[in-house]
């Protein structure tokens, strides 16, 4: 806790902080690996589900003749994720940490079985949001154990250590999924996280796991408490709010006019019921779920704002251009995701020298300042593609966006490590991921909704005698089994145009997080190590002591 709020609240200071060190039961040797191991292969897969599904999506839409769909396939697993993600945090609070996080895990290995077993669209858009459910808790319960498992020491490095390998899901689902769909099924997208999985939760299940700060289970219940803790009315509000306005921006333009009584119905009733929620969470104070003193700051809402637009860019990227690969080039799934690997591999290799040029230089804003650019210029130049496009130009522009989003994606979560409170750590990261999870659930439906009605507009141009509904149905790998002869190139040309107007969408994302990062303002980070080095001296020398 930080001195100026020791001296705010003296009496709700009970013990000195070394006293939570010396409670602690720290975990060493062959449990200490076999947890860090599991919670490891846990965040993998979690990274793996959000980005193996990318490849299969053009499979998947042909099974269900459903392509008007792929928004709320990833929509639905980040809307359930992002509404989530508050609660989960005061949930790790209240409940044992093993078990608060073997539920969560739960959750997510449901909704992959969901996913693999789907007869339908409705029922696959289901899973995905019953896994969303899950992985709400997943990344805050992985870093809580960590911290309770280890001495402060060594949390740096076992928590680097466990994100940077999960990072690898995230880098490598595209290949897996295009080789799990081409060479099985895409169901098993979903079904390989089963068997993982359970092996994962019977080893944390054993395992003694700290519990983690003294929770309201292990002292004298009331229900009462407890529930208001939660914070549930405000979840009862923000989850619906959030519904309302994605189902708008859904059905708009599509199902329903944008003038229709549907559409402007969900757009009133999501704004009336945000403007409660914020209003609840405003008396609530700083018990409330998202505290409202915090988003005030500069350096949050600015942090948050940068990976709520960066997140954005890469998910309209990520998820349309296998379609692009597929649907317009011809490509197979395998292919599709070997085409991602200029991506790829250009931004793990520029997330590393990112990492320890940030630790040279000191300042983290000319790295975000550079990914928001470049991943702008790259976005604005994948909209150039067509149907012939070359091969160096697609990957000379994705090499591009993947060195821009390397240099600064993980940027906001070293601002905020770095130059905030430590008091505050914890609630300024749970409202990073869920602006990042938010973002992502906003502008897959932006992208939904621009794709479809590009894609009827520029038939009409190229391909009048195509009706639009015909090739949305057909899905992304079925346009050459509806069309064929002269009138494919024409509707090849459509398909690509339309998939161009959410790549600018991205590059508009992109230019937005270019904006927001400038709030971040001009911090060195190792001004704000010396200062928290010289802050926590005494404690940890007293812990290195009991340790």
């Amino acid at each position: 806790m930080s001195t100026a709020s020791m001296e705010k609240e003296p009496d709700t200071i009970t013990s000195p902080p070394q006293d939570e060190e010396e409670a602690a039961s720290y975990l060493t040797g062959l449990t200490l690996l076999s947890v860090v191991v599991s919670l490891v292969l846990v965040i993998f897969l979690m990274m793996l589900d959000t980005s193996i599904v990318a490849t299969a999506i053009p499979r998947i839409t042909t099974q269900f003749h459903s392509l008007e769909d792929v928004g709320w396939y990833g929509s639905a697993y980040l809307l359930a994720n992002c509404a989530l993600q508050p609660l989960a945090g005061k949930i790790y609070k209240e409940f044992s940490y093993k078990w608060a996080f073997l539920w969560f895990f739960g959750l997510f290995e449901v909704g992959s079985l969901l996913c693999g077993v789907a007869t339908s669209s409705n029922m696959f858009i289901i899973g995905r949001a019953v896994a969303g459910l899950g992985c709400a808790g997943l990344i805050n319960g992985a870093l809580s154990i960590i911290a309770a498992s280890v001495p402060l020491t060594k949390r740096p490095l076992y928590m680097g250590f466990m994100m940077s390998l999960s990072q690898f899901g995230v880098l490598f689902g595209p290949l897996i999924g295009g080789a799990l769909t081409e060479y099985t099924t895409w169901r098993w997208c979903f079904y390989i996280n089963l068997p993982v999985g359970g092996i994962v939760a019977v080893i944390l299940f054993f395992a003694p796991v700290p519990a983690g700060p003294e929770k309201t289970v292990d002292k004298k219940f009331h229900a009462g408490t407890f529930l208001r803790s939660l914070d549930l009315v405000g979840f009862a509000l923000f989850a619906p709010a959030i519904i309302q306005i994605l189902l708008a921006l859904q059905w708009g333009g599509t199902q329903y006019a944008w003038n229709s009584a549907t559409v402007i119905g969900l757009f009133c009733g999501g704004a009336a019921t945000l403007l409660v929620f914020l209003t609840w969470e405003y008396f609530k104070g700083d018990d409330a779920m998202i505290p409202l003193s915090m988003v005030r700051q500069r350096i949050f809402w600015s942090s948050c704002m940068t990976v709520f637009f960066t997140f954005s860019s890469m998910l309209c990227v990520n998820y349309y251009l296998p379609i692009y690969f597929q649907a317009v080039r011809g490509a197979s799934p395998t292919m599709s995701g070997v085409d991602l690997l200029p991506s790829i591999i250009s931004q793990m290799i520029f997330a590393i020298l990112s990492g320890i040029g940030v630790t040279k230089v000191g300042y983290y804003l000319p790295f975000s300042v550079a990914c928001g650019i470049l991943t702008a210029i790259s976005a604005g130049l994948l909209g150039l593609l067509g149907p012939h496009t070359s091969m160096g130009k697609w990957i000379g522009y994705q090499i591009l966006g993947g060195v821009g989003r390397g240099l600064g994606i993980q940027m906001p979560i070293v601002a905020i490590q770095n130059l905030v409170p430590k008091s505050q750590a914890s609630v300024a990261m749970s409202l990073l991921i869920f602006s990042q999870t938010f973002g992502g659930a906003l502008f897959l439906a932006f992208a939904q909704t621009v794709f479809n009605t590009g894609l009827s507009s520029a038939l009409k141009e190229y391909a009048p005698e195509v009706a639009a509904e015909t090739i949305l149905a057909a899905g992304a790998t079925g346009v050459r089994g509806v069309v064929s002869g002269s009138v494919l190139p024409h509707v090849l040309q459509a398909y690509s145009q339309a998939i161009d107007h959410v790549f600018y969408l991205s590059a508009g994302a992109a230019a937005g997080a270019t904006l927001a990062c400038l709030g971040m303002g001009w911090k060195s980070i190792k001004k704000a190590k010396a200062e928290a080095a010289t802050a926590e001296s005494v404690p940890e020398k007293e812990v290195a002591s009991v340790v």
